[in-house]
């Protein structure tokens, strides 16, 4: 936290709780809406769409654990779960020129986390998708990557009105760390 407050990182609180997340314009956050269901399916059928879509560029990409999803056993999205009264919702990242460094300092795991994993640093366990450009064209810019996704989860579009917006910075008012 102090290198977030001494670099000018905002800090968030989200509803789905899980392990802390950094996010730069390198780094693609994706949410998945679905009427509510169960968590485990919802959750195991977001993790393969995004394995699949990786896929369809020509990457390795393979699920891992709970939430992760690896590339050649580095990690470029972890992922996250939130259960509302009529939708499920999951969230996560996806890593695609992110700034490792600046990850790796805002980021501290606990040392026994990583133990468990097999590295010694957040940074040996994390790649960025435009490391493999050379699969596939998409993975040049985050743009590109950006719209392979929408054009693969989506299937409709909702522009979001002035009053729309108003109301999510209002909602971002309740999550923001002070």
């Amino acid at each position: 936290m102090e290198y977030c407050a001494k670099n000018g990182v905002k800090m968030f609180r989200r509803k789905s709780g899980g392990g802390c997340v950094y996010s730069d314009p390198g780094n693609i956050m994706l949410s998945y809406v679905s009427r509510r269901g169960d968590v485990t399916e919802v959750f195991d059928a977001y993790l393969s769409a995004l394995t699949e879509a990786l896929r369809t560029l020509g990457l390795p990409a393979e699920k891992s654990g709970r939430n992760d999803v690896l590339v050649e056993g580095r990690k470029v999205s972890g992922n996250a779960f939130h259960q509302m009264p009529d939708r499920s919702v999951v969230h996560g990242t996806l890593l695609h020129s992110t700034d490792l460094e600046a990850l790796t300092e805002a980021i501290r795991p606990p040392v026994e986390k990583l133990q468990r994993h097999g590295v010694e640093s957040v940074r040996q366990r994390v790649v960025n998708l435009v490391e493999y450009r050379d699969v596939s064209p998409v993975l040049e810019s985050p743009e590109s990557l950006e719209a392979h996704m929408i054009a693969y989860f989506t299937e409709d579009e909702m522009t979001l009105t002035a009053e729309d917006v108003a109301k999510i910075e209002k909602m971002q008012e309740e999550y923001t760390i002070h």
